[in-house]
């Protein structure tokens, strides 16, 4: 009889240091799977633990309550095999799966390629594995490794094949941004074909701080197919029967693993083959969850990953309400739209604060947005605490040009304002900066840099508008934005007439320079090579770099872009480097 091998991967949402309700979680989840008689149960990296956990590895107490949880889980395997993302502990700590069967722990894998780059830290924490082992379950060859371990292309991957792996399970905590998924699915089924095996990705899903994790698992076969594909920012269990008999067909057909340096197999890490259970004859109930393989467009997945974000952060923080400051303008129009769809009409109070410079159209702009997100929406004037704060500071500004200093007071009178209701009622406040203003300073520290969470930190201007329209048109009919936010300059309206442009570049050419110069790290001679104006260019890096001591202030944000700032861009505040 072919073999034939059910597989379940778990994409659930685990909370960094919540290792009783991840447990629980876990336990739902097993049951769910021996529901249906997978022969393995999956679950990502860290999974109990939820990731990154940071500096809760240095606290003994922490690592000793995921030690208790992994047994827990363990002790819940009976009659299936599972394998759980946690911390293992001995003479060091470990990023590590511990593989379960019938209540026992058969063995711990632990990662071998720690990364340590972008947002990671793991060489802080982590002891490298030196073992590849393949585990036999229900007479099939499995190979468990975790997250970083599979984009080697001589990675463990290799050993396990060649110590008999039909099928690797490779867990992660894997975050997301814009255009990775196709990126990660282009090597996994590289992974598969070169190795002649099934490739299964299992990642988790959430937001946690600046990072989200959109889920998307998938299962590639031998010939780079992909054979299932888990929902996007959503919990499921994803199962699938994998023919297993078909593997040793293919590898007839591929002599390329016989040329290969079998010599260095051993500086990956050991090979081991560990007995999990016996083969037995199954018969498995007709599955009725298999959800087809779908995609998303680019604006779809980044909405989606900042909904996800600003709900966990919410939800995590223990807050129930949000504030937004609604200026009439398109990123607090966007912002208050996400925390919509993220926490619902009843969880967002709009307030807007106006001041002699705010037009009729930007507070009519913003009480009809609050009409169409059925949210309330308070009226704070700040006209008098502006008058307060101008003649206290008249004797001391007295003899100097009006400027900037005069400005920002609006804005910061608007941050005491919503912060104090914030202190009040114990509702977060959503900031409603983009990053194209954080990268040049466009945002005022203590102003509307005040509050606990950045939705729009990591997103350009440009796709501000573009995030916009897309909601737009998948939604309300009418358009839940309306229509003149969209369309008018956009301007901070803290003096006569003033409109972004009057100091920065156009949006659509800065956006671009900016991406080159913090995402890219593009030098000023490259950027000149590539046609930007020489000036403008210089305007940029000099905004950029001053502005560091800013953005170490302002909130954490959702990551949608490869680099943010934050975690992503670690520049030292004091930096005398200078290109020109």
């Amino acid at each position: 009889m072919p073999r034939q091998f059910r597989l379940a991967l778990a994409q659930i949402n685990s909370t960094v240091g919540d290792i009783n309700g991840n447990t629980q979680t876990i336990l739902d989840y097993i049951e769910m799977a021996r529901q249906v008689k997978a022969d393995l149960v999956a679950f990502p990296e860290l999974a109990i633990t939820g990731y990154p956990p940071e500096d809760l590895l240095l606290k003994p107490a922490f690592l000793q309550a995921n030690l208790d949880a992994m047994h827990r889980v363990i002790a819940a395997s009976t009659g299936i095999t599972l394998v759980v993302g946690f911390v293992q502990v001995g003479k060091d700590t470990a990023n590590a799966a511990a593989i379960g069967y019938d209540g026992r722990l058969i063995d711990v894998y632990r990662k071998i390629y720690l990364p340590n780059y972008g947002v990671f830290d793991e060489d802080r924490y982590f002891r490298r594995g030196d073992t590849c082992p393949v585990y036999t379950i229900n007479g099939t060859g499995v190979g468990i490794n975790i997250c970083e371990d599979i984009w080697y292309p001589g990675g463990p991957a290799v050993v396990q094949r060649e110590s008999g792996a039909e099928i690797i399970v490779n867990i992660n905590a894997s975050p997301f941004y814009a255009d990775k998924g196709f990126q990660k699915e282009r090597m996994i089924a590289t992974r598969a074909m070169d190795n002649g095996l099934f490739v299964a990705y299992l990642n988790t899903i959430g937001g946690q701080d600046e990072l989200v994790f959109d889920g998307a698992s998938v299962i590639y076969n031998m010939d780079g197919e992909k054979l299932a594909q888990g929902a996007f920012f959503q919990e499921q269990l994803l199962v699938a029967d994998l023919d297993v008999e078909s593997v040793f067909r293919s590898r007839l057909k591929d002599p390329r693993p016989r040329k290969e340096n079998f010599a260095m197999l051993p500086e990956i890490g050991k090979a081991q083959t560990i007995q999990v259970s016996e083969f037995e004859v199954k018969e498995y109930p007709v599955l009725t969850n298999v959800i087809p393989s779908v995609s998303l467009s680019k604006e779809e997945e980044i909405y989606q990953a900042l909904v996800l974000g600003t709900r966990d952060y919410v939800r995590k923080s223990g807050f129930a309400k949000t504030l937004v400051g609604l200026s009439g303008g398109i990123d607090s129009a966007l912002t208050s739209v996400i925390a919509v769809d993220a926490l619902g009409s009843d969880n967002v109070i709009g307030v807007t604060m106006p001041s002699r410079y705010s037009s009729e159209g930007s507070i009519a702009d913003s009480e009809l947005l609050a009409k169409n997100l059925g949210i309330q929406i308070w009226n704070l004037p700040i006209e008098l605490a502006h008058t307060a704060f101008t003649e206290m500071l008249d004797p001391y500004f007295e003899g100097t040009d009006p400027g900037v200093a005069e400005e920002n007071l609006q804005a910061r009178i608007r941050g005491n304002v919503i912060m104090s209701l914030s202190n009040k009622f114990g509702w977060l406040v959503l900031t409603t900066g983009n990053k194209s203003e954080m990268a040049m300073g466009y945002a005022t520290l203590y102003g509307d840099m005040a509050g606990g969470f950045a939705v729009l930190k990591d997103v350009p201007k440009t796709l501000v508008y573009r995030l916009s329209n897309w909601r737009n048109s998948n939604g309300d009919p009418s358009g839940v934005i309306p229509e003149p936010i969209i369309t008018k300059p956009p301007s901070a309206e803290l003096k006569p007439d003033q409109m972004d442009q009057d100091t920065l570049p156009p949006y659509d050419y800065l956006d671009p320079i900016i991406k080159s110069y913090v995402e890219d790290d593009l030098s000023y001679l490259d950027m000149i090579q590539l046609g930007f104006d020489a000036d403008i260019v210089k305007q940029v890096i000099s905004y950029v770099d001053r502005n560091e001591y800013k953005r170490r202030q302002a909130p954490p944000g959702v990551k949608i872009t490869p680099k943010a700032f934050g975690k992503d861009r670690r520049l030292p505040i004091i930096n005398s480097y200078r290109q020109f």
